[in-house]
């Protein structure tokens, strides 16, 4: 499996605080089946991010000699005009290993004012951006309709495994299952903080997106479009779900 959005370098966000933690948390990825995984610190007003102090953790973890996966390079990127315009500046800095795939993060509770044109201009500019985790907003998730416009012109979501298990609870187990039901997920990644509450294992939730939209739709999401996402290529929308009616801690989608 391929993982496109973690906090597992240390020190650097809200996610690993020690050396120990993130290599921690990378064994524990590697033995649950992860074969690459991309950093992705936090940019936004309380982290500065920093690609040189990015590039030395990840050095540092690749020599522990312990049988990790591979590390990526990657960011959490908040939408707000300073990080906009950066990114339009230079690209290279924020997308995954310097292609074409930049992860987003909205306000939790606003859509930023122009993000329209902000989109368009990334698109223009070669840049794919792939909205994290959604189910997660109540104000995105209000309007589906316009996320499904955001996809239609070339943007991609990504929703988080705990999401699809309850771990953020049942509304956003709801969410993330409805935009399955809706085609509109094309990679689930772990968005790990630490190793116990929200950790890097994915084996979870990809077996229940086996057991509820099956086994050509978890490849898609857990392996062949991340791994897409790393190398630059275009990616796949999964198959409509098997089983149209389901229950999710007891709401119907």
């Amino acid at each position: 499996m391929v993982d496109i959005h973690s906090h597992v370098l240390w020190g650097l966000d809200d996610g690993a605080e020690t050396y120990e933690e993130s290599l921690a948390m990378l064994c524990m990825a590697a033995a649950a089946g992860t074969t690459d995984i991309v950093a992705t610190p936090h940019s936004n007003s309380q982290y500065i991010f920093d690609p040189q102090q990015i590039d030395a953790k990840i050095a540092q973890l690749n020599s522990a000699g312990e049988p990790l996966p591979r590390i990526h390079r990657g960011c959490d990127f908040h939408l707000n005009f300073v990080n906009v315009q950066a990114a339009l500046e230079e690209p290279g800095k924020f997308t995954i290993d310097h292609r074409n795939y930049l992860l987003v993060e909205f306000p939790e509770i606003s859509i930023p004012a122009g993000i329209d044109g902000a989109f368009s201009q990334f698109l223009d500019g070669g840049i794919i951006p792939v909205l994290t985790h959604p189910e997660r907003n109540d104000v995105l998730m209000q309007n589906p309709h316009q996320l499904a416009r955001w996809v239609e012109n070339h943007c991609l979501i990504q929703v988080t495994a705990l999401s699809l298990l309850g771990g953020f609870g049942a509304k956003a187990a709801a969410h993330a299952w409805n935009l399955m039901d809706r085609r509109l997920v094309h990679v689930v990644a772990s968005d790990a903080h630490d190793p116990v509450r929200r950790h890097p294992r994915l084996t979870e939730a990809r077996a229940a997106v086996a057991r509820q939209a099956g086994g050509d739709n978890a490849v898609r999401l857990f392996e062949s479009n991340p791994q897409a996402i790393i190398d630059g290529l275009d990616v796949s929308a999964i198959a409509p779900m098997a089983k149209p009616e389901r229950r999710w801690f007891g709401l119907r989608r």
